[in-house]
């Protein structure tokens, strides 16, 4: 829950005494279903934001 509402992993490690955010990476991001579908829509994001700002120097 605290992935996907923003927190770090390197924070999360720290927060749960983990030595190593890696390891907490792997134990836990198979917990976030979201990821996939926040990381198209960043994506989606990006692009959009290039088009427009693309769009808007041609006119």
């Amino acid at each position: 829950m605290l992935l996907s509402q923003g927190v770090s992993i390197k924070e999360l490690a720290e927060y749960l005494g983990h030595e190593d955010p890696g390891f907490t990476l792997r134990t836990y991001t198979h917990l976030m279903p979201s990821s996939h579908e926040r990381a198209r829509k960043a994506v989606d994001r990006v692009f959009r934001a290039r088009k427009t700002r693309s769009t808007s120097r041609t006119a």
